[in-house]
């Protein structure tokens, strides 16, 4: 696992409001940062879109992920977002290393050891951070007095962190298919989708 510049990430994960897109911004800045640029953040929400139409920004969102070397997925959520998991099983059919994350403290989803439906666990190439960041928070909080932004900060580099080592490991494990084989792939998911 040594890929001269760098890998990009696709960091999949609800757009729909400012916690949101500040939570998507700080993740993929701290990401970056912890990795020393060895993961560069792709952020859906940072795309240049032609127009907002549904369809435009399904197809460069798509884009984005088959051009990406890696993928985290957001798993958040008293219900996983389905735009993520149509993503996330996008990534598994092209073969994308991939790191499902989740940060709520709330369970849900089935009798599984992760906290999500079933029919998204066990995949390869696919590893799992699952971290209660109210808990970090409250530690950090704990240890001296500093504002909410500062203390969000110190917790998403020890996200940042955790998603490194799975990064890591997830772009280290063999590949399922091959090279032919997975841009064969990517060629009929973009044809499929009309990309």
């Amino acid at each position: 696992m040594n890929k001269e510049n760098g890998y990009t990430v696709y960091l999949a994960g609800e757009l729909f409001d400012l916690k949101h897109l500040a939570g998507n911004a700080l993740l993929s800045e701290s990401l970056s940062a912890v990795s020393n640029g060895r993961y560069r953040p792709v952020l859906p929400q940072d795309i240049e879109l032609p127009s907002l139409e549904p369809k435009v920004i399904r197809d460069m969102d798509y884009a984005a992920l088959l051009g990406c070397d890696a993928a985290i997925f957001q798993f958040d959520g008293s219900d996983l977002d389905s735009g993520t998991v149509a993503e996330f099983m996008t990534a598994k059919f092209a073969d994308i290393p991939s790191v499902l994350l989740r940060t709520d403290f709330r369970r849900s989803g089935d009798r599984n050891s992760n906290p999500w439906n079933l029919m998204c666990d066990s995949f390869p190439r696919t590893e799992s951070v699952v971290v209660d960041t109210m808990v970090l928070y409250s530690k950090e909080m704990e240890k001296e007095w500093m504002l909410g932004s500062e203390v969000t900060k110190v917790v998403a580099y020890q996200v940042a962190a955790q998603l490194v080592e799975k990064l890591d490991t997830a772009i280290a494990t063999s590949a399922v298919l091959n090279e032919k084989k997975q841009a064969e792939t990517r060629r009929l998911i973009r044809r499929t989708y009309d990309l």
